[in-house]
């Protein structure tokens, strides 16, 4: 009976100590970066990649690969990039809803497939988000839903918010709000600019939802 405690201990240890030698599993995918295996990655680049698998995101897709060709910065990133996507003071779906208007403005196809899916999950109607893919604006929006198109549209746009539009934003979402609003588009900013320049592929068998606007 001791023997076979013993045994089990040691196998058990054997199995723990082989995980930790080989790391985490996943698979990092790219075009012009290469995606990198933990094992070539330099003791940054594992540092950054340790707290995004730990995290809530708990994933290395998207733009990830990208972020470990500067895990310093990289690592900043996407503890800023946790609190806008799982901690902003915004309604989850209309957080989404932000996060696809910017993805929509970078036409980054990526970006659009994710959280398309995300954005459903969080109750924003196909109808809205079938609207903002053909670059329309649209005409089923519920009140919260406005405020932060508008908002959003006219930041992009203009470069600038009308008092009307900025009053709106602050009776709905509060001072706060408006704030994580532009940091939401912000940091989607960044992911899409470094998805675009990767030219990051979509998963196998999923084809490009959005179109370039004219």
């Amino acid at each position: 009976m001791i023997f076979k405690l013993v045994l089990a201990d040691l196998l058990g240890f054997g199995v723990a100590m082989a995980f930790a030698q080989s790391g985490p599993v996943f698979q990092l995918r790219g075009d012009r970066f290469k995606p990198l295996t933990y094992e070539q990655m330099t003791p940054e680049q594992k540092t950054m990649t340790d707290h995004v698998l730990a995290g809530e995101r708990g994933s290395m897709n998207g733009p990830y690969n990208v972020f470990l060709r500067s895990p310093e910065m990289g690592d900043l990133a996407q503890k800023y990039g946790s609190y806008t996507r799982f901690h902003s003071s915004i309604p989850n779906k209309l957080n989404e809803f932000a996060i696809l208007i910017t993805g929509r403005f970078w036409n980054s196809q990526y970006e659009w497939y994710a959280h398309h899916q995300y954005a459903l999950q969080a109750g924003l109607s196909p109808a809205v988000i079938d609207a903002v893919a053909t670059g329309k604006r649209p005409v089923s929006m519920q009140p919260d839903e406005e405020v932060v198109y508008n908002f959003c549209t006219e930041l992009l746009n203009t470069r600038q918010v009308s008092d009307a539009t900025f009053k709106a934003a602050v009776d709905k979402l509060g001072e706060r709000g408006v704030v994580d609003l532009i940091g939401v588009m912000g940091y989607y900013h960044l992911v899409s600019m470094l998805l675009n320049v990767d030219r990051y592929p979509l998963p196998d068998g999923a084809q490009p939802e959005l179109k370039p606007i004219k």
